[in-house]
């Protein structure tokens, strides 16, 4: 099957939606199926406002279709609810193709953190940017939940796993641990606002707590919380 994955979130961002889509893509293409992936470093892009580390593409619709129509796919899926996916949105409601979306982050809230404005104010958006794909591929109950709550009753579960190449019980504890105090309470991600991460070093639990990943606030956390690893 051939497959073209339009997404703005791709190399060389860090993120856990380049990291499952990176994953997709190589399970895919290891079960046999051939993957376009149309992302931001194929056209000229600016950074996000207070995101540098995220580019922000902008093309034509007909540039974005014509590498869908020449791979010749047989689905196309928007991964993200960027610029480039919008162009990719709109070729394809334009030539009565059908494709699928996925709901990766929570951007409503996401962009009230950073806006300071209302969730509500960028629900809209996200209704009309998914309600024209065929399903719309969720990780979570809660999620499925919420869109369904906002009308987008079309959504599918997209489950998870866990790459037992990388993680297992056998794998050795870092080194560090042997020297904190136990139990010891990890937070793996980006170092970002809109994670909540003060709630987990808020928390009064007894131990140490432990934050790997890197982002905006990583020097703010650090700051404010020297006790944290």
């Amino acid at each position: 099957m051939k497959i073209a994955l339009v997404t703005d979130a791709w190399h060389p961002q860090v993120n856990g939606v380049v990291r499952t889509l990176d994953t997709v893509v190589g399970l895919l293409r290891d079960w046999g199926h051939e993957i376009l992936v149309i992302s931001p470093e194929q056209f000229r892009s600016i950074p996000a406002p207070s995101y540098p580390e995220i580019r922000l593409a902008f093309t034509r619709a007909s540039t974005v279709g014509r590498q869908i129509e020449q791979f010749e796919a047989d689905a196309v899926h928007l991964a993200t609810e960027g610029p480039l996916c919008v162009q990719a949105r709109r070729w394809c409601r334009n030539n009565s193709r059908s494709f699928t979306t996925a709901y990766h982050t929570q951007f409503p809230e996401y962009l009230a953190k950073r806006t300071k404005l209302s969730p509500r104010v960028f629900w809209p958006y996200i209704r009309w940017f998914h309600q024209a794909s065929e399903a719309i591929m969720v990780s979570t109950e809660s999620v499925r939940n919420q869109l369904r709550s906002e009308k987008l009753s079309h959504v599918h579960h997209w489950s998870r796993g866990v790459d037992l190449g990388n993680f297992g019980p056998a794998a050795p504890s870092p080194t560090i641990y042997e020297e904190l105090e136990r139990p010891v309470q990890l937070y793996v991600g980006r170092v970002s606002v809109e994670k909540n991460i003060e709630a987990f070093l808020d928390s009064n639990q007894p131990g140490s707590k432990v934050v790997v990943g890197d982002g905006p606030a990583l020097a703010a956390l650090q700051a404010r919380y020297p006790h944290a690893h």
